[in-house]
């Protein structure tokens, strides 16, 4: 699942749970007033509902903020030991890794080139 799916599950189970909320709000107006508790029934069945969605909501992934994002780099180059990197050079990351339109990347000798994505 990518980040913008997680947050377009989070936006309809929000908006889902309003929707429940308003509903059962408007169920119980429109029923009969019988006793002052009835109206603590009604307030708590409505933040009942509302902790719940709110609950859900909130265990749903999100945006990363986290993410590695590389994008349309230049050239790079190296001559003896050294690395010549365009893209994302990096070693076991847990976090997303987006590389997209790297440069060109040339070394000479005993360097790397690497152009897009490698683990170390």
């Amino acid at each position: 699942m990518s980040d913008d799916d997680g947050m377009t599950l989070k936006r309809m189970v929000l908006v889902a749970t309003c929707v429940v909320v308003a509903v059962l709000g408007w169920m119980f107006a429109v029923s009969q007033w019988e006793t002052a508790s009835r109206i603590a029934t009604v307030a708590s069945a409505l933040a009942g509902v509302a902790a719940v969605g709110v609950g859900i909501w909130a265990a749903l992934p999100g945006v990363s903020q986290s993410a590695v994002v590389v994008r349309e780099t230049s050239t790079a180059k190296t001559a003896g030991k050294g690395n010549a990197v365009t893209g994302y050079h990096g070693s076991g990351s847990t976090r997303p890794v987006t590389v997209e339109r790297t440069g060109d990347a040339e070394a000479t000798g005993d360097g790397d080139a690497i152009s897009g994505y490698s683990e170390k």
